[in-house]
């Protein structure tokens, strides 16, 4: 795997300029082609004379490509990057192995890159024929092809509902069912092209669009890996530690919303009791009030960045 057509990272600017402070280990816990992380490396240095940085990707092959993207950062005797084959849940366990305590700031890039669809082999795009597989670790768990061959009808339905909030998923689901066995990706977007009504198909983009999302989402277990980490990587942020997440379609963001608003939020007591009772404190504070967004030159130059939304929180101090 190679470097010739990178990841183009989205919110670049943004994302840099929220983990510039403070000092200390930044960790990208979606390292991807390490796009984002190359680009902290290097404000870290303007400001600091020094970056340290932690890459997680539980995707072999996006290690060896962030390699090769930051070979110039690794010969650099200022900077420090380390890299762990894991998924973003494994965030403690990753920390603990490499002795560290408390980091200046993370990164959650979610969702699946181009590096992923531009390669049919691995199965993600409805776009170019390949198997059904849509691991992003290869190596491990159940395929796309699994799920599709194994479920019945209503789990299946259900599955498609949930995680692509697709209205018609047991139309889509009936003819999957009907036309097994499935095993490639354009086969299956035929499928739920035929199975959605005529003139819904006219409208919106691809039409498989919502049942792929769901597919990978539940192969690769994305909502409850983001609600474990989150909480995760606030736990270990140090002092004024920030903790940036990109976001592309709503379970996602509704996910880290929560999140977020749960750990800003103090007294959970009821307004009668004359003290706090429940000693809860405000843990973060919000850095990015409302969804921060892609402009319209980068929505144009890089159509991945369409539907991002950055929510970013800082740590408050960290109790004794």
């Amino acid at each position: 795997m190679t470097a010739a057509a990178p990841h183009v990272p989205v919110l670049l600017d943004a994302v840099t300029d929220l983990l510039e402070r403070p000092d200390g280990v930044v960790v990208d816990v979606t390292l991807g082609a390490g796009g984002h992380a190359a680009a902290v490396v290097a404000r870290r240095l303007q400001v600091w004379g020094r970056a340290d940085l932690l890459g997680i990707d539980r995707d072999a092959d996006a290690l060896t490509l962030a390699r090769e993207r930051l070979h110039a950062e690794l010969a650099d005797p200022r900077v420090r990057i380390r890299f762990a084959h894991a998924r973003a849940d494994e965030l403690p366990r990753v920390l603990d192995e490499q002795g560290v305590d408390r980091i200046a700031g993370l990164l959650m890039d979610l969702g699946v890159s181009s590096m992923h669809l531009d390669r049919a082999e691995r199965g993600f795009s409805y776009r170019s024929d390949g198997p059904l597989d849509m691991r992003m670790d290869p190596s491990h768990g159940p395929t796309a092809a699994d799920l599709v061959n194994d479920l019945d009808p209503a789990e299946l339905a259900a599955l498609i509902a949930r995680y692509g909030e697709e209205r018609f998923a047991r139309r889509i689901a009936d003819a999957i069912v009907a036309a097994r066995p499935v095993t490639g990706t354009v086969r299956l977007a035929e499928i739920v092209r035929d199975a959605i009504p005529a003139a819904t198909r006219r409208t919106g983009g691809h039409p498989a669009t919502r049942t792929f999302q769901a597919l990978r989402i539940a192969v690769n277990g994305e909502l409850a890996s983001l609600e474990a980490t989150l909480p995760a990587a606030i736990d270990r942020l140090a002092d004024d530690g920030v903790l940036v997440v990109l976001s592309y379609h709503s379970l996602e963001d509704r996910i880290v919303k929560r999140a977020f608003a749960d750990a800003a939020s103090g007294c959970v007591c009821p307004p009668r009791m004359p003290t706090c009772g429940c000693g809860r404190t405000a843990r973060v504070e919000h850095v990015v009030r409302r969804p921060l967004m892609a402009g319209p030159e980068e929505r144009t130059a890089n159509p991945r960045a369409a539907s991002v939304r950055l929510r970013a929180v800082r740590r408050l101090a960290v109790a004794a």
